[in-house]
Parts: structure tokens; C-alpha cells; sequence
């Protein structure tokens, strides 16, 4: 089993309402690759999960907003579902979470309706992304290139459309989080040599 992503810490933010196999997939496949990843949300307890327009199941979540700040990760990802991106966006503290990891220079992948983030924290101008195809026009209202493609990487944030695209979003998210991986350890040896 690879360990590429070995000592990265990874911030998932969610609330009720997120496309469930959006989050689990991809976070499985974080831990897999030996990244540490928590499940962030506006407050404890459980958040609800979406099968489509069904209610699916209820995760623990493992921190809140309020007692995270961007330093603390490696990384984020951003999973989609209409209803959690949607209700997020419009929570100060959470536009700001995403665009710290931006102005710290760290790597954001985003799925589906999860965009919608990235463009209110004010990230896609002169970027180009994909998403679930009803976010076109925000993206492009918010100065991005939208591309209908199974998975675009642009910079430090990769985007992907639909559930369906989760090999491809998982694949590229693991490869420009790695990087991030040895930009820390190659940090970690220039302070040991100080």
C-alpha cells in the first residue's frame, strides 16, 4: 500500500447536506495514500450525509470550525452535495478557512457543487476549473475558466464534476497533495541544516 501522502494532515469541511460518497471516497482514499484527515463542521456532533435526494448517513465529526485554523492542515478538500457547499458559503468564518489555505499556499480539491466555495472565497479569477455543469456561470461570473472535463488541475486547487469523476478527482487530488508532502519534508531538512 502506498504512503504518499504519510504525516499530511487534510481538512474536510462539511455541514448537513453533503454528497456522501463525495466525502467518503475521497477521504478513504486519503487515508489509504496515509494522510490524517479530519471531518470539520460549523458545530459538533453528527452531520448528515446525502445519497443524491436521499437522506443517507450521519458521520461524527471531528472538529469544528471554530477550533481550526488553516495552519493546522497540510490540505483541503472541499466535498460537494447542493445543500452543505450552499450553507457553508454563506458562514464568514468558513469562506475565510478556504481562503487561508489559498493565501498560505496550500492545495484545495474541490468536487461537484464544492467550487461554489472557491468562488466565494474569491480563488477561480484567472483559473481554470470544473464542477457540477450549474455552477458554470458563477465560475465564469467569478473571472475562472469553467471546462466540462472529468478532472482539472490549475495551480494548488484540482476541481472535479459528479460522483462519477471521483477515480479521476481522487488520482489527481493524491498527486498535487504529494506535493505538499515534500514541500514540507524539504522545509523540515532546510531548517535541520540551519
Amino acid at each position: 500500500m502506498s504512503k504518499e501522502l504519510q504525516g499530511l494532515r487534510v481538512a474536510i469541511l462539511v455541514t448537513d447536506g453533503f454528497e456522501q460518497v463525495e466525502m467518503t471516497k475521497p477521504r478513504e482514499a486519503l487515508q489509504k495514500a496515509g494522510a490524517e484527515t479530519h471531518l470539520i463542521a460549523p458545530r459538533s456532533g453528527q452531520v448528515q450525509g446525502w445519497n443524491h435526494d436521499e437522506k443517507g448517513d450521519k458521520f461524527p465529526v471531528d472538529k469544528t470550525l471554530d477550533s481550526v485554523e488553516a495552519t493546522d492542515y497540510d490540505a483541503y478538500m472541499q466535498p460537494g452535495g447542493v445543500a452543505s457547499p450552499d450553507r457553508l458559503r454563506m458562514i464568514p468564518k468558513a469562506v475565510q478557512f478556504v481562503k487561508d489555505f489559498s493565501d498560505q499556499n496550500k492545495p484545495i480539491a474541490a468536487i461537484c457543487h464544492g467550487p461554489w466555495m472557491l468562488v466565494e472565497a474569491g480563488l477561480v479569477e484567472g483559473k481554470t476549473l470544473t464542477s457540477w455543469p450549474s455552477l458554470k456561470s458563477d465560475i465564469r461570473n467569478a473571472g475562472g475558466r469553467w471546462v466540462d472535463r472529468d478532472v482539472v488541475t490549475d495551480g494548488n486547487i484540482v476541481t472535479s464534476r459528479k460522483p462519477d469523476d471521483i477515480p479521476a478527482f481522487n488520482r489527481e487530488m493524491i498527486v498535487l497533495f504529494s506535493r505538499a508532502v515534500s514541500e514540507t519534508e524539504h522545509a523540515g531538512a532546510s531548517r535541520k541544516q540551519r
